[in-house]
Order: C-alpha cells, then structure tokens, then sequence
C-alpha cells in the first residue's frame, strides 16, 4: 500500500500577502483621498490582519510546492511595492525639484498610512520568508544521519 502524495490545497498557494498588498494600492489610486484618508485605519485592519493570520496558517506546511510558492509571491510583493514606492519618489522629486516639467510624468501619491501599511505587510512576507527558512533547516535534520 503506497501512499500517493496529495495535491495541496489552493488555501495553502493562495498569495494572501501579495493580495492584500494589491488592494491597498487598488484603493489608494482608485478611491477619493478625502474618503481613504479618513478611513484608512479601518482598511488597514480588515487588509493587514486578515493577511498576517493566513499567512501564518502555512507555517507548518513545508512542501517543497509550498515553500516556492512563498518565495515567488514574496519576491513579487517586493517588487510591487518598491515600484509603488520608486513612483512615489519620482513624483515627489518632480514636485520638489523640477518646478517646469515639458512632459506630464503620471506618479503615484502614497500617503503615511499607505506607507506604513505597506511597510507592515512586507514585514509580515519577511517573517514568513525566515519561517520557511527554520521549516527547511528543520525537514534537512530530520533527514540528517548524524542526528
């Protein structure tokens, strides 16, 4: 009787990280900034929290599938937002040191809490990154002749 290694779940692949910092950046370009600045707190919450608990629901599971999954989706969530972030610079350099600009540069505008929502759920992919990490030290000394 041979076990057949079963297929992970799409709970375990979702990017709940990469998904929730996507729709903070949907919302900070999309909704009014009147709306969003007072209301960002309760945005934050219901994007951030959610975001760390399942994210935190695949620590135990170190498939190799799993484990590449995390790393690419955080590679992208990096990406993402330091675009976001390179944007937002670029805008604020133009507005501060380029009075006379001949051709309109579309930028991103990232206000403090955005910044600081941003900032909290790459600091939740880098948790999860050494998570990983300590899962796979742990599966090769489980695996170590000498232990």
């Amino acid at each position: 009787m041979t076990m057949q290694p079963s297929k992970p779940s799409t709970f375990l692949l979702f990017p709940w990280g990469l998904m929730s910092i996507v729709l903070v950046l949907l919302l900070n370009l999309t909704l009014n900034n009147d709306w969003f600045s007072k209301n960002w707190s309760w945005i934050a919450l219901v994007l951030i929290i959610p975001a760390a608990i399942l994210e935190n629901f695949k620590v135990g599971y170190s498939t190799m599938r799993i484990m590449f999954m995390k790393v690419v989706y955080s590679l992208l969530s990096f990406l993402l937002v330091g675009m976001a972030f390179g944007s937002a610079i670029n805008g604020y350099h133009i507005a501060k040191f380029q009075k006379e600009v001949t051709v309109p540069v579309k930028t991103i505008h990232l206000p403090w809490y955005v910044v600081l929502a941003l900032a909290v759920l790459l600091l939740i992919q880098v948790a999860q990154l050494f998570s990983m990490l300590k899962a796979v030290k742990r599966e090769f000394m489980q695996m170590d002749p000498d232990n």
